[in-house]
């Protein structure tokens, strides 16, 4: 199903969110050099997910358009600054007679923040199997989070579910209690989560957008999945959470701007690190993508 709308509306109970088609529109500052901006002042840093949306954008606009992203690999090195612009070097590796890479670096004031490899490849077909299946309630006939929550729990997440919705142009819906529910009750669960997902507005068609579009994305919840069995969330005291890198692999073309189910998993925590992955799967139960990251979930009590 797709969403006819052009610009999205705000209802007066609503929170309104980045402008994310501005965020991954980037201005071309000269060959392979791009500049990027949050349009978000009351962050105190980048969001991940960002940087790797718009670093994407950059590397795909040095790149022929019958070649479409495969993979990404990328490190957040620094905490980006919102109210800064972030300025995009694109490195051109390798173009090939079937695959091309860019390498990008962002930067501000001088500093490196976040770099990123991109490959692309031409379109090919061949075998094609997938070992993980998966079904859920669809999302229309799920309820918005804050209407899934008793009084008091909705009281409980809303000093983080503003912050959210404020800062990050993605809605979600769970089709099981989301894990940090249960974790703020104190109560144990398994490594794993799932949402359906989607970015807040409808984006431009350019492949490389709607590729970005998921870049933007994959970075939501995907560490906190290694939490729940500890009956923790990020908002415990003495918590650090950081993402160190992150990777992703696009299986096939899709929509980033139509709901898909983010099943993520917690594979392991120690040394003050956690490593997780996530499955992107469309309404037939077909894989488009896979994610993985490992962050910084060190506890200091």
């Amino acid at each position: 199903m797709s969403r006819t709308h052009e610009v999205p509306t705000t209802a007066p109970n609503q929170i309104a969110r980045p402008p994310l088609g501005q965020i991954l529109a980037l201005e071309e500052l000269d060959r392979d050099l791009f500049l990027g901006h949050s349009y978000n002042d009351s962050a105190f840093r980048i969001y991940g997910g960002q940087a790797v949306g718009q670093a994407l954008v950059a590397s795909g606009r040095t790149v022929s358009p019958d070649r479409r992203v495969h993979s990404l690999h990328s490190h957040f090195l620094h905490p980006g600054n919102p109210k800064a612009p972030v300025i995009y070097h694109v490195d051109r590796v390798r173009d090939g007679g079937s695959f091309t890479t860019r390498n990008v670096r962002a930067t501000q004031d001088g500093l490196t923040i976040f770099q990123l490899t991109a490959s692309y490849q031409r379109r090919e077909s061949g075998l094609s199997h997938q070992s993980v299946e998966t079904t859920a309630t669809p999302p229309e006939e799920l309820p918005d989070f804050e209407d899934s929550l008793s009084p008091d729990e909705l009281r409980g997440a809303r000093p983080w579910l503003d912050v959210l919705r404020r800062n990050i142009a993605i809605e979600f819906r769970f089709p099981e209690e989301y894990p940090r529910v249960a974790n703020a009750r104190g109560e144990a669960r398994p490594p794993c989560q799932r949402a359906w997902v989607r970015t807040s507005e409808v984006l431009d068609e350019d492949p490389v957008v709607q590729a970005a579009g998921f870049g933007y994305v994959s970075d939501l919840f995907l560490l906190s999945s290694a939490l729940p069995p500890h009956g923790i969330t990020i908002d415990e005291p003495g918590l650090q959470l950081a993402s160190l890198d992150h990777s992703v692999w696009l299986h096939s073309e899709f929509r980033a701007d139509e709901w898909h189910l983010y099943e993520q998993e917690g594979l392991w925590m120690g040394g003050g690190r956690g490593l997780a992955r996530g499955h992107l799967f469309d309404r037939a139960g077909t894989l488009v993508a896979t994610t993985m990251q490992e962050g910084l979930l060190r506890l200091r009590r």
